[in-house]
């Protein structure tokens, strides 16, 4: 699975990603350090998911939206928010890869649908591989341990 991903991009080059319009799995990285290719690195910070007609596109403009404070319509975010209040200090060191599923989310056919399934398994497959690697989930998806920006205002 590994290979099915793009390799990290900065966050600000996000949408010149390869199957940025389709479903998939997205995963967000922080750190100071150049990143290339991808890996379940412990920096790894977030990994989720979308099956909307947007695509990853549109999840990842929603995740956007929330770190700059502009609305809040994504959890993941909000939590990573929490963290890293300040944009502008922290842009430079997000990173972005994405596995995308091309498939029909407008109008699916039943092939399609199958399709969106394993969107949504590919991402429990990530957070198992992550696991494995690094003894946890990643910082923005343990929930129990990862308060929202929202909730502390």
């Amino acid at each position: 699975m590994i290979n099915r991903f793009t390799n990290w991009v900065k966050w600000e080059d996000r949408n010149t990603l390869d199957g940025i319009n389709y479903p998939g799995i997205y995963c967000i990285a922080v750190t100071g350090k150049s990143l290339n290719t991808f890996s379940f690195i412990p920096e790894l910070e977030y990994i989720g998911m979308t099956n909307s007609k947007g695509g990853l596109r549109s999840r990842l403009r929603q995740f956007d939206a929330t770190i700059k404070k502009i609305r809040t319509h994504h959890g993941g975010a909000d939590r990573f928010l929490y963290e890293y209040q300040d944009y502008e200090a922290i842009k430079d060191n997000i990173y972005v890869a994405i596995c995308s599923f091309k498939c029909d989310t407008k109008n699916p056919t039943p092939n399609d649908l199958r399709i969106m399934g394993e969107v949504a398994k590919c991402e429990y497959d990530c957070w198992a591989i992550y696991i494995e690697h690094n003894g946890r989930y990643p910082k923005f998806n343990d929930m129990s341990n990862a308060p929202k920006y929202s909730k502390s205002k």
